[in-house]
């Protein structure tokens, strides 16, 4: 009978601790949450237009868009995928130019607003001009992030934080695969 005492101590404990564990887990996913809807808000509020769906001005078909990009490129620009950290072709490039969207040349980035993040994706402060890059919500994954898309083509380029060095505050975190180096801005052809 004493070792049936023991026991149900021990399981009462154990189960108290889960309890408590659970209950800590609950708080810190709410303050999460909490954390990225506020600011993913800030963003907005920042002058970082948030745009509605809307008509691109470069448009394809699904069949012509995988023709001229790789599978990586397509699942990235066009169905909003990620590459791994530390392996794309820029996120350690340090050259003198600009960084174009892949799908339809419309200039992006300037190597003058690249900085070392820490992320393993290239991240810049700010783009080449405001009117380059769109902004939208993204609920994807249970996060609230500010996704940033190519204002020519809507090609998914990455996400855009509020933690980027001055003078913007922002972290434009871009996959390299969305990218391509030209050594000057270069407008695309129409």
């Amino acid at each position: 009978m004493a070792d049936y005492g023991k026991w149900a101590g021990t399981a009462l404990r154990v189960v108290v601790m889960a309890v408590i564990l659970l209950v800590v887990l609950a708080i810190i996913l709410t303050l999460t949450r909490k954390a990225a809807a506020e600011e993913a808000a800030t963003v907005e509020e920042s002058g970082v237009a948030v745009m509605a769906e809307k008509q691109y001005p470069v448009q394809k078909t699904e069949e012509e868009w995988r023709a001229i990009l790789t599978e990586e490129q397509y699942q990235v620009t066009r169905h909003g995928g990620t590459e791994c950290a530390f392996t794309g072709e820029f996120w350690n490039d340090h050259r003198e130019g600009v960084y174009h969207c892949v799908c339809c040349g419309n200039p992006l980035f300037a190597s003058g607003a690249k900085f070392e993040s820490g992320t393993g994706w290239p991240s810049y402060f700010q783009p080449v001009g405001p009117e380059r890059i769109d902004t939208k919500t993204d609920r994807s994954y249970g996060m609230v992030r500010t996704e940033v898309l190519c204002n020519r083509c809507g090609a998914h380029l990455g996400h855009v934080f509020r933690d980027g060095p001055k003078p913007t505050g922002m972290r434009f975190c871009i996959n390299s695969v969305a990218l391509e180096w030209k050594p000057e801005l270069v407008e695309p052809v129409e």
